[in-house]
Parts: structure tokens; sequence; C-alpha cells
């Protein structure tokens, strides 16, 4: 089975290859030839995978699925959530970012945290979403160099290192992002 995984972010495609096995191919965007940013205007991660699924599976017929992963701090009534690629503004910058994260919680405590994915797949002409949820806490300084986005501050309970300090095998035993994949892949299965 191919799909086409709506996504400019080589970062996320890495991940969920990571986890995919068997039949599952999966091409991004640009493997698909299609050169396009979709926008994420909406208010919750749900309808924003929806409208990068649905947006594909128009253009090309191609069974295909998306995401959108928000970071929910807690001490900040859930920020960034749904705007965490664009947290210090248009020009997604993981440092500037993180840097805000950070000066929001400066002197704060309660440095609990989650990550949240929904997959959107679009396949066969109908939709089916998929959630994984990494519960953690926010660290006082950046801590590794793997991953991307708030890696380096998010500790996920259960562990003692960062994602960023973590190889992608150590990540995957915790990843947010891994576990709506695996919705998705039983999903998948339970098709054939």
């Amino acid at each position: 089975m191919k799909l086409i995984f709506a996504t400019n972010n080589a970062h996320k495609a890495e991940e969920i290859r990571s986890v995919l096995k068997g039949d599952i191919q999966v091409i991004t965007l640009k493997e698909a030839g299609i050169d396009l940013e979709i926008p994420e205007p909406y208010d919750s991660l749900e309808e924003n995978a929806r409208s990068k699924s649905t947006t594909i599976f128009a253009m090309t017929g191609i069974n295909c699925f998306s995401e959108d992963t928000g970071l929910e701090v807690a001490a900040l009534g859930g920020e960034p959530g749904v705007k965490s690629a664009r947290y210090a503004g248009e020009g997604r910058s993981f440092d500037a970012n993180i840097d805000k994260l950070l000066a929001r919680l400066e002197g704060v405590t309660d440095r609990k945290a989650r990550f949240r994915t929904v997959i959107s797949l679009f396949i066969d002409g109908r939709e089916t979403q998929f959630e994984g949820i990494c519960e953690g806490r926010i660290t006082e300084k950046r801590k590794g160099e793997n991953g991307f986005g708030y890696d380096p501050v998010f500790v996920p309970d259960g562990a003692a290192l960062s994602f960023a300090e973590m190889d992608m095998a150590g990540k995957n035993k915790f990843s947010h992002r891994k576990k709506a994949t695996e919705k998705l892949v039983a999903f998948l299965n339970s098709l054939s």
C-alpha cells in the first residue's frame, strides 16, 4: 500500500517511517512531486490534520494521511498547542519557539506538559483519525542535540533524558507520534 504523507517536514517523515513496517510505503509531498505548503488555520489539531489530508486526497486521488502535533503546557493553559510550530512567529524557528516557552515558564514550578499528535487518514474517500499522547515535563534549559522542535526541553514521564538526548529507538519508546502511528497501522491492517 502506498500512502502520501501530507508533510514537508523530513523529521516527521523519518519518525513515521521508523514505526511503519511491512507493506506500507510512505512518500512525502516532495517525493510525490507536490510543491505545496498547506495552511493550518484552525484552532484544533484535528481540524488542521483533516484539512491537510483532504486537500491532498482531492488533488491526487491517492490515499494519504497527515498529522498535526502540539505541545500543551499545563501552566500556560495548554499553550503553545495548535500554534506550536509558530509559537514565536511565522518564521517557524525551533530556537525562537523554545526561547519563548522557557521565558514564559521562568519561575514556574509546575512544568507538566504533553505532546499530542492527531493523524488524519483519508483512504478510499473516508477519513479516520488517530490520537497519540506523551505526558512529560519541560526542563529549565535545553538538553541534547537530536530530534527537532521542542525535543531539547521535553522529558517524557518515565525517562531521565530529554527527547533530544535520545536516539530514534529511545524516543519511540515514549513518542506521541509513534502511538498515533501504531493506531494507524492497526487500522490499515484491519482493512486487509
